[in-house]
């Protein structure tokens, strides 16, 4: 097995705990509200909370992974949010448990530009976004066991419970990952030349601080930053609000949600290998402009078009299964925007998907508080669905202004780039 498969695997085992410890919260999420007095609109802040605090930490984290390597990074970030994962079960109310919330996503920031900083420096660009599909994979499948781990712990123990128990996972793997990783490939014993020749090492390895005010002046960078927050206006309910949707809109007992709510994560998990698979297939056949394009938009454009039938039906299975088509639909254009960030900021890919990602938990935090007032106001848990669409929708057509061939920070021209053809 190459030494970069190996760093996959670390990788993935990563997204399924980062996974695990955020939709143990949505699954717990009913409880949580029950136990603690919480209204639609305070549960819309406690999510919101940590969607706007990862917003506010994303770029200075997913910038320290260039500067400094992804090693040292996500060794603290995974640690921070294993301690508030615990601290989770331990709040006395909601000012507590906001509080907490906070410092959480303040703490795990960076975590998928660190991951992707790393691929940057072990994979080849031919490579990248199917190793974006199995790390986003990977966090689906924490999605989806999450139901399935959380609801017998909080059936025995309380909700309280779950999140002690999950906590622990991060220390484990941060451990693991500080003694084995390195962020050169060429410092890691046993990476056999061929390897590394095949990696193309030098472009992904050293220290890298983003020229922002160049950056910010791409117009390509500002589109995928726009395309990712509309993106997540959908995305991120699956994260939040599921659970108490399927409960309170759908009349889900204990035993639905164990028995159906893990598919729109499963949906998930195999639309992101496929989406990253068939993208690095399509670039190698139409080029890297729109074998990244054609993925991207056909998926977004299911995700709302499934989204939106979803109103029209009070069935609880048919419920789940459209939403999960619609899972599958935004995720199938997931692994795409990863690499697409990895194309267009080369040595910068931490800085560049620190800024997509920032841009996207904006998008996280006004459609989780949109959510909760929504259902208020129209006393429906269907109405907060119409704006998640059409902004899914819109994601889709802003693909067309986004050029994956086209560096945000243009490069030497005698230092070759990952991919010629732009066609």
């Amino acid at each position: 097995m190459k030494y970069r498969h190996r760093v996959l695997g670390f990788l993935f085992f990563l997204s399924i705990v980062t996974y695990v410890d955020r939709v143990c919260i949505s699954v717990a999420g009913p409880a949580m509200q029950k136990d603690l007095n919480l209204s639609p609109e305070q549960w819309g802040w406690v999510v919101a909370a940590f969607a706007f605090a990862y917003a506010i930490f994303e770029i200075p984290t997913g910038s320290m992974g260039d500067r400094s390597g992804p090693r040292g990074v996500l060794t603290r970030i995974v640690i921070w949010w294993s301690a508030f994962t615990t601290l989770t079960g331990m709040v006395s109310n909601y000012f507590v448990l906001l509080g907490t919330r906070f410092l959480f996503g303040a703490g795990e920031a960076g975590a998928y530009p660190n991951s992707s900083a790393a691929i940057s420096r072990w994979f080849p660009a031919t490579e990248r976004g199917r190793a974006h599909g199995v790390v986003w994979m990977a966090s689906r499948i924490g999605g989806a066991i999450s139901p399935l781990m959380v609801i017998p712990i909080q059936v025995a123990y309380g909700w309280r419970a779950s999140f002690l128990v999950f906590g622990i996972l991060g220390v484990v793997w941060a451990a693991a990952w500080f003694w084995w990783f390195r962020d050169n490939p060429a410092d890691k014993p046993g990476v056999t030349r061929e390897e590394i020749e095949e990696i193309g090492v030098t472009r992904g390895s050293g220290s890298h601080a983003i020229p922002w005010g160049q950056a910010l002046r791409s117009p390509n960078l500002l589109w995928i930053m726009l395309m990712y927050h509309t993106y997540c206006w959908g995305s991120f309910f699956y994260l939040s609000w599921l659970h108490t949707f399927l409960v309170k809109g759908r009349g889900f007992d204990d035993a639905d949600v164990k028995s159906m709510s893990w598919l729109p994560f499963a949906f998930g998990a195999v639309a992101n290998l496929m989406g990253g698979i068939t993208s690095d297939r399509l670039v190698k056949r139409i080029g890297l402009r729109w074998g990244r394009r054609v993925v991207a938009m056909s998926g977004l454009g299911a995700s709302a078009l499934f989204i939106t039938l979803t109103m029209f039906t009070e069935d609880k299975l048919l419920s789940v299964l459209l939403l999960a088509l619609g899972y599958a639909g935004s995720d199938f254009m997931l692994p795409v925007a990863w690499a697409v960030c990895l194309d267009t900021g080369r040595k910068y890919a931490g800085a560049v998907t620190g800024a997509m990602n920032t841009a996207g938990q904006l998008g996280s935090t006004l459609t989780s508080l949109a959510f909760g007032y929504l259902v208020t106001g129209f006393g429906s848990y269907n109405a907060p669905l119409a704006p998640m669409a059409a902004m899914t929708a819109i994601s889709a057509l802003l693909w067309l202004k986004i050029d994956p061939a086209v560096q945000i920070i243009p490069e030497d021209s005698s230092q070759p780039g990952p991919m010629t053809k732009a066609a």
